[in-house]
C-alpha cells in the first residue's frame, strides 16, 4: 500500500489546497514570503483540476482539509489552537474541525450500536438524540438509559473510517520516505519513525475498547485533582465500534462568551488547563494527549471535564526526570545543567562540547524570557529547540513527539482562556514539586528500595543467570578463536586461485 501510486495522492493534496483556495490562506498565515508564495502558485495552479472542491458553505482552510481526510483532519486540529502560529482568522477557521463536522445519520450510528452490542437500541435507551457532536474519527449521541432515566454519551465510529485513515497514512510513508531519499539531511529527524509513532496513535483511537479502557485508568490518576473530572465509563454498553460514558454538562472551553456569560474565572480555567496537564504527565507518567477546546468542558460547578480518550501519552519514569530537570533548567535559566541532561539522556552525541551546546542553550532561551508575558511560548521555544539541536547532531525522540505535540496544544487552549498568561509562572511550581519529591536523596532511597526488592524476586536465580551468561561469553570466545585460526586458510586458498586465473590469461594472451 506504500508504493508510488501515493504519489497521486501528495500531488492531490497540494492540488487541493489550490482549488479551495486554502493554499493562499495557509501561506499568508504563516507569512510566506512572496517567491515563495509565487513558487506555490506557479506549481500548484497546473494541477488545480486534480483536487477535490470540498463544502463551498465552509470557509478555505476547512473546506481543503475535510475534503482531504481524517489525517489531515486531525492536524487541522491542532493547528486550531495556535492563533499565535497561524493567526486568529484561520485558527477560527480550523476551530470547525474539532466537534463541527457533517454528521452521518442517526439510522446508522443506531445500527451501529444494534450490532456491536448485539441490543435492541429503542430496549435499552428511552431516548437516543441527534449528533451533537461530530469529529474526524466518530460523532456523539445523546441518549437516556430505559429504566433508570440516567443520561449518558454514546460515541459512534464513522463508516469505514478505518479504510480512509489508512489511505491517508499510507500517503505520509510515501511522502517520509521520499524526504528521506531526497533530502539527507532530514534523515536526523527520522520522518519514518514519525509517521509510524502517529500511526501506533491513531490507530488506538480506531478500536473504542481501548478508549474505554483509557478513559476509565485517567479516571483513577485524576480522581482527587481538585477542579478536574472525568466522567464515568458504561462497560456493558462500549465495545471496538462504540463507546458510552455518563453525560457531562458543561460549556465546550472554546467559548469564551459563554464562559464569562456564566461568570467563570477564565484566568483561573487557563492555569489549571496547564497546570493539570504538567501534573499528570510528571506524576502520573500518563496524560490527555489530545486536549483541544473541543475535548474540554466547564461544567457548570467550574470543574474542568475532560472528554475523548482515544489519544493518550504514556512516558516512563526516567523519562519523565529528564523531562522536569530540561524544563526546570530553563524556568532557572540554568542553561549549563540543560545541557548536561540532554548529553546524560543520550539525547545529544558524547562528541559534542557541552560549553558551546550550553551556549547556544543561552541564546534559545534568553530572547524567550525576555518577552512580555503575552508572547512567552513553548512552542516558540520548541522550535528554536529543533533548530539548535539539528547543529549538534541530535536525533528525533519518537518517545516524546506527543508530550511535545501536546505541550503545544495545551499552551494554546490556555492561552484563548488567558491571553495574559504568563506560561512558565504557571509550570514552575508544578516543577519544583516534582523535581523535589524524585530527584534527590528521598528518590535516591526510593530507587534503592525498588532494586532491592527486584533482585529480591531474582535472588533464587542470579547464580544460574550468572553461569549461563558465562558459558556465552566462553562459547563466542571459542567461536572467535576457530574463526581466526582458519582466516589464514581462506587466504591462502583464494591467492591460489586468483594466482592460477593469472596464469591463464597471461597464456591466453601470448598465445
Amino acid at each position: 500500500m506504500r508504493g508510488p501510486h501515493n504519489l497521486i495522492r501528495l500531488v492531490r493534496t497540494g492540488a487541493t489546497l489550490e482549488r479551495t483556495g486554502a493554499m493562499r490562506a495557509v501561506l499568508e498565515a504563516f507569512n510566506a514570503p512572496p517567491h515563495l508564495r509565487l513558487a506555490a502558485r506557479v506549481l500548484g495552479w497546473p494541477f488545480k483540476w486534480l483536487g477535490d472542491r470540498g463544502d463551498p458553505s465552509l470557509p478555505p482552510a476547512t473546506r481543503a482539509l475535510t475534503a482531504l481526510g481524517p489525517a489531515y483532519i486531525k492536524f487541522g486540529q491542532i493547528l486550531s489552537t495556535r492563533p499565535d502560529v497561524v493567526g486568529e482568522d484561520l485558527a477560527l477557521q480550523l476551530r470547525v474541525l474539532q466537534d463541527k463536522l457533517p454528521p452521518f445519520p442517526t439510522e446508522i450510528a443506531k445500527k451501529t450500536v444494534a450490532e456491536e452490542l448485539e441490543i435492541d437500541v429503542d430496549e435499552v435507551f428511552s431516548a437516543f438524540s441527534e449528533p451533537v457532536a461530530a469529529a474526524s474519527i466518530a460523532q456523539v449521541h445523546h441518549a437516556r438509559l430505559a429504566g433508570t432515566g440516567e443520561e449518558v454519551a454514546v460515541k459512534v465510529l464513522r463508516p469505514r473510517i478505518e479504510q480512509a485513515f489508512r489511505r491517508d497514512i499510507d500517503a505520509f510513508y510515501f511522502a517520509a520516505r521520499a524526504i528521506e531519499l531526497l533530502a539527507p539531511s532530514a534523515r536526523r529527524l527520522r520522518p519514518m519513525d514519525v509517521i509510524a509513532h502517529f500511526e501506533g496513535v491513531v490507530t488506538g483511537e480506531l478500536d473504542l475498547r481501548l478508549e474505554t479502557a483509557s478513559a476509565a485508568e485517567f479516571a483513577a490518576n485524576t480522581e482527587g485533582d481538585s477542579g478536574f473530572s472525568v466522567p464515568d465509563v458504561k462497560w456493558f454498553l462500549s465495545s471496538r465500534r462504540v463507546m458510552t460514558l455518563n453525560w457531562a454538562e458543561g460549556i465546550p472551553s472554546g467559548d469564551v462568551k459563554a464562559i464569562d456569560a456564566a461568570g467563570h474565572d477564565r484566568a483561573a480555567l487557563g492555569e489549571r488547563v496547564l497546570t493539570m496537564f504538567l501534573s499528570h504527565a510528571l506524576r502520573d507518567g500518563y496524560f490527555h494527549a489530545d486536549m483541544h477546546q473541543g475535548n474540554l468542558k466547564v461544567a457548570p460547578n467550574g470543574d474542568l471535564v475532560a472528554l475523548d480518550f482515544g489519544i493518550m501519552g504514556r512516558i516512563d519514569a526516567y523519562t519523565r526526570r529528564v523531562y522536569a530537570e530540561i524544563l526546570f533548567g530553563f524556568i532557572r535559566k540554568d542553561y549549563r545543567r540543560v545541557a548536561e541532561v540532554h548529553f546524560e539522556a543520550g539525547y545529544v552525541p558524547a562528541d559534542r562540547d557541552v560549553d558551546e551546546f550550553a551556549r547556544a542553550l543561552r541564546a534559545v532561551g534568553e530572547p524567550i524570557f525576555g518577552m512580555d508575558a503575552s508572547r512567552i511560548s513553548m512552542g516558540r521555544l520548541l522550535t528554536y529547540l529543533f533548530e539548535v539541536t539539528e547543529r549538534f547532531g541530535m536525533e528525533t525522540r519518537t518517545e516524546l513527539i506527543l508530550l511535545q505535540r501536546t505541550m503545544v496544544v495545551v499552551e494554546g487552549v490556555s492561552r484563548s482562556l488567558n491571553p495574559n498568561i504568563n506560561i512558565w509562572d504557571v509550570a514552575r511550581p508544578i516543577v519544583e514539586d516534582y523535581i523535589k519529591t524524585n530527584i534527590g536523596p528521598k528518590a535516591l532511597a526510593r530507587d534503592l528500595v525498588q532494586t532491592a526488592r527486584v533482585l529480591g524476586r531474582f535472588g533464587p536465580r542470579l547464580p544460574q543467570l550468572a553461569e549461563n551468561a558465562l558459558i556465552r561469553q566462553s562459547e563466542s570466545q571459542q567461536t572467535t578463536e576457530r574463526s581466526q585460526r582458519g582466516s589464514p586458510v581462506i587466504w591462502m586458498l583464494t591467492g591460489a586461485a586468483l594466482f592460477a586465473l593469472g596464469l591463464i590469461c597471461g597464456a591466453r594472451f601470448l598465445g
